[in-house]
C-alpha cells in the first residue's frame, strides 16, 4: 500500500491557528513564542516556551498549551503528507492578538 501525497492548502495552517486563538482569548494579548521540532516520523518531539510565567500558568492551567501542542503535531505531519520541504523545525508568535508559525530550514547539523 503507498501513501498518496496530499495537495497542500495554504490557508489551512492559519486557519486552524486562528481558531485556537479564538478559542482561548485571553491568550491573545500575551507574547509568546514556542520553537518547536519534529522526529523522523513527522512527529513533534519538543517544544520551548518564551514567555512570562504568568502567561503560561494560564496557558497550561486553561487547556491552551495542550491544544497548540496537538495542534502544532497535526501541522508537521500535514507538511509532511504534502511533501512541503519545511516540517521539522518552526517557531509559533503570539504577539497582539495575532498567531503566526514560521516554518525553518531543516539544518541537518543542528540535528546531529
Amino acid at each position: 500500500m503507498t501513501v498518496e501525497e496530499t495537495e497542500f492548502d495554504p490557508d489551512f495552517e492559519s486557519l486552524r491557528l486562528g481558531m485556537l486563538l479564538r478559542q482561548f482569548p485571553e491568550h491573545a494579548d500575551g507574547s509568546c513564542e514556542v520553537r518547536f521540532a519534529a522526529d523522523d516520523e513527522a512527529r513533534l518531539s519538543h517544544a520551548s516556551w518564551s514567555t512570562d510565567v504568568t502567561w503560561y500558568v494560564l496557558a497550561n492551567d486553561s487547556g491552551f498549551k495542550v491544544y497548540l501542542m496537538e495542534l502544532l503535531d497535526i501541522l508537521i505531519r500535514y507538511r509532511a503528507q504534502c511533501g512541503q520541504s519545511r516540517w521539522k523545525n518552526g517557531i509559533v508568535s503570539i504577539s497582539q492578538g495575532a498567531i503566526s508559525v514560521d516554518w525553518l530550514v531543516d539544518d541537518e547539523s543542528e540535528n546531529g
